[in-house]
């Protein structure tokens, strides 16, 4: 069975949690506490030297960082669906996995860490990046259902978390009406599942 290594309030995690539901395969949980330094433990990293979640094992095969999971996952399971065969599809997902891990991850994603975690990082420098990204997901959609293909494909699964988790980091994307309708079409989809909820504050 599959086996994957995560964390709930991690969108990374969560977008592999996705494509698995969307996939209809059954897996293995297995939490991995970040406060506790779960991920700084010796068996961990021998799965990961990185130290990050999330982490799929599937038998002997072990793959970690959430884009190569969804590759991975994609290309296993999606009968050609979710991760295209032909290499002009496929050309177009990985633009979007490489935005997913760069303008994603160093806008949207790092504003949300900013507010609920804490992290000491450049607050205006990020909201910048991730008003630049929903200005170029708005654009891109203009006339178009999905990322990279006439179908949802794991380039939507890449994009989506962040982007749908951008009011916790006080992001709205109130004013891009092509990502709203984005945002709505994947989460009418067979499978989809919440997403994580932002802890609460005692």
């Amino acid at each position: 069975m599959l086996q994957l290594y995560d964390t709930e309030i991690s969108g990374n995690c969560y977008k592999v949690r996705l494509l698995l539901s969307l996939l209809d395969q059954h897996y293995e949980r297995v939490a991995v506490d970040l406060r506790r330094g779960d991920q700084r433990q010796e068996a961990f990293l021998r799965l990961n030297p990185k130290g990050q979640v999330p982490v799929l094992c599937d038998g002997e095969t072990v793959i970690a960082d959430s884009q190569a999971i969804l590759v991975y996952l994609g290309s296993r399971f999606g009968g050609g669906r979710w991760y295209p065969e032909d290499p002009e599809s496929q050309a177009r997902v990985q633009f979007w996995l490489s935005t997913a891990a760069n303008e994603v991850q160093n806008g949207i994603a790092t504003t949300r860490a900013i507010r609920l975690f804490g992290y000491a990082l450049d607050y205006d420098a990020a909201r910048k990046k991730a008003f630049d990204l929903l200005a170029l997901l708005d654009h891109h959609l203009a006339g178009r259902e999905w990322l990279a293909t006439a179908w949802p494909t794991i380039a939507d699964v890449a994009v989506y978390p962040y982007v749908a988790l951008a009011p916790d980091g006080e992001v709205s994307v109130a004013g891009h009406a092509n990502v709203q309708a984005w945002l709505k079409r994947t989460e009418a989809l067979p499978g989809y599942i919440r997403l994580p909820q932002a802890p609460t504050v005692v």
